[in-house]
This record gives structure tokens, C-alpha cells and sequence, in this order.
């Protein structure tokens, strides 16, 4: 453990780096990725087959295939589909948000499927119309249900960056292969890292732990 602290010190510069650029695309994947989970959810529940039908079918691609294979296929594939050009970058935002949406939609279905069918009744009983209902009575209230397991996701998602040092996106991963580089030790500046993600864990769980027991006793409220 001493080397591992050496490394911490001696390459903080380079671990900085990589874990800015590791916040930095969670961040905007738990973005872009909630936005578009949102839709495909309402998709998935909406009264078209067509729209069911669709985003069923994007849902079970993306949970069914690895996600450094969706990786790969954004990385390579979108530059070549889009007019404009995209950095490495981008295209492994891209490619973690798409994935994530999948995952997050079911969240949204589920915590909007969990609210009573009374309250919809309810609304639509005193003249609200399909879309007042879910934004001002059904969604405030399944945001309770949502929001813990978003968190989840979200430290999910942290971990997942790591396949972004794949292609030379630097991240902590990217930055641990740096430094083995420079060192010719293959174990200590992964060990470092892993500290380093196991302390965002750490937080992260903390954070969400605090924020499902003020959910809690609002409830209780």
C-alpha cells in the first residue's frame, strides 16, 4: 500500500486529470441518458403499439448486448452516419447515454407504475387533461419511487466510464495505463485507482443513503 500512495502523490497530476474527465462524463451521460429514458418510458407506455413496440425493441437491444460492443459500434459506426464530426469523446458519451436510457426508462416505468391508479382517476375525474395529470399529479409523486434507484445508476454508470481508456478517452483508466507506461508496474497504478473509484463509491452511496431517508420521512409527513 505504500507504493500505491507514492504513485497517488508523485502522479496526482495525471489521476486529476483522469478523474475530471471520469466526473465529467458521468455527469453528462446521467443527463442526456435521464432525458431520453424519459421518452423512450413514455414511449414504453404509451397507447400506440407502434411506440410500444419501438421502444420495447430499444430497450431489449441495449440491456441484451455488452456495453463495450455498443462502445466499439459508436465509436467506429457514428462518425460515419452523422454529417458532422464527432470527437472520441462524444461518441462515448453518446454511446453511455443511449445505454443507459434503457435502464433508466425502466426505472421511470416502474416508479410511475407504482403510484395508485386512484390519483389518475382522480385527476381525470375533475376535467385534467392525460398529460396535466402525469406532470402535475402522477410524476411529482413517482420522483420518490425514482430518484433512489437513479442513484444506483448512476454509481453503475461511474464505474462503467472505465471502458472509455479503451479508446484513448482519458479517464481513470486511461490514466492508470499512463502511468503503468511510465513505470513498467503493471499492479500498483491499478490498485491506486481502484481506490480511487471505491472512494466515489463510498460517497456516492453515502449521499444516497441521506437522500432516501429525507424521502422517507416526507413520507411519513
Amino acid at each position: 500500500m505504500e507504493k500505491v500512495g507514492k504513485l497517488l502523490v508523485k502522479y496526482y497530476p495525471v489521476y486529476l486529470s483522469g478523474l475530471w474527465g471520469t466526473l465529467w462524463i458521468s455527469a453528462v451521460t446521467v443527463l442526456f441518458g435521464a432525458l431520453l429514458g424519459v421518452l423512450v418510458a413514455l414511449m414504453r407506455m404509451s397507447r400506440f403499439k407502434l411506440l410500444r413496440g419501438i421502444s420495447k425493441a430499444y430497450i431489449e437491444v441495449l440491456r441484451g448486448t455488452p456495453i463495450l460492443l455498443q462502445l466499439y459500434f459508436f465509436w467506429i459506426g457514428l462518425p460515419k452516419l452523422v454529417p458532422f464530426e464527432l470527437s472520441d469523446t462524444q461518441c462515448i458519451v453518446a454511446a453511455l447515454a443511449v445505454n443507459a436510457s434503457a435502464f433508466i426508462s425502466e426505472i421511470i416505468r416502474a416508479g410511475i407504475g407504482a403510484v395508485d391508479k386512484g390519483q389518475w382517476e382522480a385527476a381525470r375525474s375533475i376535467g385534467l387533461s392525460e398529460s396535466h395529470v402525469m406532470t402535475h399529479v402522477i410524476f411529482p409523486q413517482a420522483v420518490k419511487n425514482i430518484l433512489p434507484a437513479i442513484g444506483n445508476e448512476m454509481i453503475a454508470l461511474l464505474k462503467e466510464t472505465a471502458v472509455a481508456g479503451y479508446v484513448a478517452v482519458q479517464d481513470l483508466t486511461r490514466a492508470a495505463n499512463l502511468i503503468r507506461n511510465n513505470t513498467y508496474d503493471a499492479l500498483n497504478p491499478l490498485l491506486a485507482t481502484a481506490i480511487v473509484y471505491l472512494t466515489m463509491v463510498v460517497l456516492l452511496t453515502a449521499l444516497l443513503g441521506k437522500l432516501e431517508m429525507r424521502l422517507r420521512r416526507s413520507d411519513v409527513r
